[in-house]
Parts: C-alpha cells; sequence; structure tokens
C-alpha cells in the first residue's frame, strides 16, 4: 500500500458553514487530512433536507467531516464555539458580516482572541460596493457576464453546475494552504475573504482581457466566431451524438484523411487555416455527411487511434458507467446516516501515481461528534447539552 497522502494531518478545521461554497472548501481540506468539524444548529444544516436538484449538495460537500450542534442564539453557545476555536487553526464561515459580528466573531474580533487562528470567510463579494448584498451562485453569474456568454444571445444560462460555488471554495481552500505555510515562520494567523463574485470575474477574465486588448465584444458561446476548421457535434449513422475538434493543421491533415475528404487537403480554397475557418460554411456540411457514415464506436476507434479531439454528448448520470471514471479510484463509496450509499469523486489529482483517498468519506449524522468534541475540550454533560440545544435527558 503506497503511503496515505494527508499533508494536514494534525490540522483541526472548525467549519460553520452551509450550501456549497463553504461546505467545498472544507471538502478539500478534509481530503488533504485534515479533521473537519462541521457545526450545525440543533435542528442540523438546512441544505441536509433539499430536494431536487439540491439532493446532492449536502452529502457532496460534506463527506469525511465530524458534526456537532451549537445553539449560536444561546450564550451557552457561542462560548463553547469561542473554547473549540481555541483548539483549531482555521475557522472556515459563510455568514453575513453583521450576524457574525453580533455573535462576537468578527474576523477581527478572532484574531485579537486567536492569534494563531486563520479565518477563512466565504462571501459573496471582497470589500467594496457590494460587500452586504445577497448572493448566490446565479446571482454573480448574471452580473459578471457569464450567463450571457452561456447561452444565446437574449437567453442568458447559468453554468450547468454550481462551478463557481466550487471554484470559490477551492480558492478558499488555497488560500487557507497559503496561510498555514506562512504561519510556520510567522506564529501567527490571518484574516481571509474569498469572493464568490470576484470568483466569477476570473472564469470570465479571458473575455474581459479580449475586449480590453482589441475592443472586440465576443459574442455568447453558442454564437461565437470560431478559431479553428472543425469544432462542433454530429450525427453518427446510429443516432448518436459526437463532438469532433481539429485546431491544428495537423489535425485537419488527419480527419480529412481519416474521412475519406482527401479532396478537401487539394482544394485551392482551403489551403491556410484562415481560409479554412471562413469555409466553415461550406465544409461543415461535407463533415457532417462523411461523419453520419459511420458508426460512434467506429469513430471512436479511428479517433483515438489518430489523436482527433472527440468526445461523445454525455450526461452526469452517464460517469457511472464511463470506464475511465470507473477505474480503481475513479470513485469514493460514503455512507449516509439512513444507511444509503453513494459514489463521488474525489480531488482531480494523483499523488505518486494515486488518487489520495481519506480514511472515511462518510457522511456524519447531525451531531453525531458533540459529546466526545466538547468532552474533548472540558464540558460537562449538563454544559455539553446547553451548548448543543440537546435536550436534557431525564432520570428515570
Amino acid at each position: 500500500m503506497p503511503d496515505e497522502f494527508k499533508p494536514l494531518q494534525g490540522i483541526r478545521v472548525v467549519e460553520m458553514t452551509h450550501m456549497i461554497m463553504g461546505p467545498s472548501c472544507g471538502q478539500v481540506l478534509a481530503y488533504l487530512g485534515a479533521e473537519v468539524i462541521k457545526v450545525e444548529p440543533p435542528a442540523g444544516d438546512k441544505t441536509r433536507h433539499l430536494t431536487g436538484m439540491g439532493r446532492g449538495f449536502f452529502p457532496s460537500f460534506n463527506r469525511g467531516k465530524r458534526s456537532i450542534t451549537l445553539d449560536l442564539k444561546s450564550p451557552a453557545g457561542t462560548s463553547t464555539l469561542d473554547k473549540l476555536l481555541q483548539t483549531a487553526d482555521v475557522f472556515i464561515e459563510n455568514f453575513r458580516d453583521q450576524s457574525l459580528a453580533k455573535m462576537g466573531f468578527a474576523p477581527e474580533a478572532l484574531r485579537q482572541k486567536h492569534p494563531k487562528l486563520i479565518v477563512a470567510s466565504c462571501k459573496g463579494f471582497l470589500h467594496g460596493p457590494y460587500q452586504d448584498r445577497t448572493a448566490m451562485d446565479e446571482v454573480v453569474q448574471m452580473m459578471t457576464g457569464i450567463a450571457y456568454m452561456t447561452g444565446p444571445k437574449g437567453r442568458p444560462l447559468r453554468i450547468g453546475s454550481s462551478a463557481n460555488d466550487i471554484m470559490g471554495g477551492l480558492f478558499g481552500a488555497l488560500a487557507v494552504l497559503g496561510a498555514l505555510m506562512e504561519r510556520r515562520e510567522t506564529g501567527t494567523g490571518r484574516a481571509l475573504r474569498i469572493g464568490l463574485f470576484e470568483n466569477c470575474l476570473m472564469l470570465v477574465m479571458q473575455h474581459m482581457v479580449q475586449f480590453d486588448l482589441d475592443g472586440h465584444e465576443p459574442s455568447p458561446m453558442p454564437e461565437r466566431e470560431f478559431s479553428w476548421p472543425v469544432y462542433d457535434i454530429f450525427d453518427t449513422r446510429d443516432q448518436r451524438q459526437i463532438f469532433v475538434g481539429a485546431v491544428t493543421e495537423g489535425h485537419w491533415i488527419i480527419l480529412c484523411k481519416s474521412l475519406g475528404l482527401e479532396h478537401l487537403l487539394e482544394d485551392a480554397r482551403l489551403q491556410a487555416k484562415m481560409d479554412q475557418i471562413e469555409a466553415r460554411v461550406w465544409t461543415l456540411p461535407i463533415f457532417a455527411e462523411a461523419i453520419r457514415k459511420h458508426d460512434f464506436d467506429m469513430l471512436v476507434e479511428i479517433f483515438e487511434a489518430s489523436g482527433i479531439p472527440f468526445s461523445p454528448i454525455n450526461r452526469p448520470a452517464d460517469m457511472y458507467r464511463d470506464p475511465h471514471v470507473m477505474r480503481p479510484g475513479g470513485l469514493h463509496l460514503s455512507h449516509l446516516p439512513d444507511g444509503h450509499t453513494f459514489r463521488a469523486p474525489g480531488l482531480p489529482i494523483e499523488v505518486d501515481g494515486n488518487m489520495p483517498s481519506p480514511t472515511s468519506l462518510d457522511v456524519a449524522d447531525v451531531g453525531d461528534d458533540t459529546d466526545a468534541i466538547l468532552t474533548e475540550i472540558g464540558l460537562s454533560v449538563s454544559e455539553i447539552h446547553a451548548a448543543s440545544g440537546k435536550p436534557q435527558e431525564k432520570s428515570v
């Protein structure tokens, strides 16, 4: 067995977050070996109870964490959180600034009480005119222009996943790692703020820079000006769809030869790459007709052997049948408190040829670890009940 990759072993993270951005930050740190303690209200994180498209939120981003409940509306709850933070290296939160300050846990207050603590605040916006606005993934996608770039003109569309939230959590984890490295030298923590809006700006950066450099405002992706001769979806003979790209001169030559279209290589109108791009209006129907003469599996065999970029048009559920996803280590099994199990991807990295896998990726029930963790920091049974919001058990 290879050595486990747990560079954050011994690091305690207290996470007081909900939905996706904050939990995904803690999830990355858990994968890297940190002990992540999720603080939930007495009734549990409301994200646990989402249905429909929100059904996967909580289990996806809270695997491998410990769970405690604290009633932060009570003095016992807030004083216990403060005591827990004395034992922590990192505190992740995504409360509104005013709510956090009212409880006495504003980042500047925490830094004074706990100089070594790294506070990672996952917010909608960094400091500025919008800092107090309520933000969600869809809100900032509309604000930054990424929704405009995703849908056709007049029909802005959000990205088909919570990519912005997840990337925001990843930036949070990256900032935490940097602060932990710095603390080795300085002995002091940092107050970090991660902005969902600013994260989304990173996603549209290439379009902003194109406009800033040449004054040209790019069209939405469905109507974009193409930079390649072939970069399209085609129908196969067996009524499947396949994406095919030819982005280099070599690709163009190989694709034409693979499909029996050598006459295009000799066409005087197609000798330069810009000529090939500008001729898309009449060459694409030729490629479409040639591809429609082959079954999907045959095309895969041809394109894989020749190095042509291609892809089936998959749905997320198809990933559970994908041979690359289903290889050993590609998915991790997790158990829910009710006994159900699910499979989900891990970190998209390999370390010495292996994908990191924490000891456990199960999802804790609400408050599963309350007694153990609060006892460890010195609370009595009655103090645990007062702090956690658990009803006091009556003696018989």
